[in-house]
């Protein structure tokens, strides 16, 4: 990018490669702390599908998955720590979580080649509990910064109780890993299917479009017309490591 756009000397380039699904979290939780050190700095994220040849040509149910569920997808964000810039969101809190004790949560999304050689991304049956453990522990670190008092005492006092986030965010953006990663999520979180729904239309339209897929979501969520000055979006990405990343935005104007 630097060369194709003939940026000067002084940028300077960091690159996150391998982070599978949620790199952006980890990329905006990066740039978060570059832009603390400095002032008047822009920083931009550029996120996007992998960009290795991983067209799987084997007949393992578990590798073939990959071949119709992951598309093409990059997105570009800006960021500044210029307090005169009219910025459309404000960047709240960044919390990243990681599960990978066990081999089996470790390598439910594995780079790996089959008995006959040929090589791709095998994605375990078991992916779809790893993500709810790890989205688990992720909300159990987030949900004092965005949750109100009467909810955390509730939590506090009933560990059975799932709170109901939607009393501290009004948008949300829910990686679209899959189908069934995002029925589980709704359910473990008790999400309408209005809540979900920016998550099924990026599936549907996009497919999996990996670390970039939180910000088409976002994009439906601007289109639809929603979206007001004052509201808080939560974007969750989870992914291969396993690793959930979530970060929660105010929204500072629409137009």
């Amino acid at each position: 990018l630097v060369h194709k756009f003939g940026m000067r000397s002084d940028v300077l380039t960091y690159n996150l490669s391998g982070m599978g699904c949620s790199a952006n979290g980890i990329s905006i939780d990066l740039a978060q702390r570059l832009l603390q050190n400095r002032k008047d700095l822009k920083c931009v994220v550029v996120s996007t599908e992998i960009t290795a040849q991983q067209v799987y040509n084997g007949n393992e149910r578990g590798f073939l998955v990959q071949n119709t569920l992951f598309r093409c997808g990059a997105t570009a964000i800006l960021l500044t720590n210029k307090p005169d810039t009219r910025a459309k969101y404000k960047l709240l809190n960044v919390v990243r979580a990681q599960q990978s004790k066990t081999e089996k949560d470790y390598g439910c999304v594995w780079e790996d080649q089959d008995e006959g050689g040929h090589r791709g991304v095998f994605l375990a049956k078991n992916i779809v509990d790893v993500a709810g453990k790890t989205i688990a522990v992720n909300f159990r670190r987030m949900g004092p910064h965005i949750l109100p008092i009467p909810e955390l005492i509730k939590a506090l006092f009933n560990k059975k109780y799932v709170p109901d986030f939607k009393r501290g965010i009004n948008h949300f953006c829910i990686h679209a890993g899959g189908r069934g990663v995002l029925d589980g999520v709704q359910k473990s979180l008790k999400l309408s299917d209005r809540d979900i729904l920016p998550s099924r239309l990026d599936l549907y339209h996009m497919g999996n479009t990996s670390s970039s897929s939180i910000w088409y979501e976002l994009g439906f969520i601007e289109r639809s017309g929603n979206l007001q000055a004052g509201h808080r979006i939560l974007q969750v990405a989870f992914g291969s490591g396993f690793k959930c990343n979530s970060m929660c935005w105010l929204c500072l104007r629409t137009e």
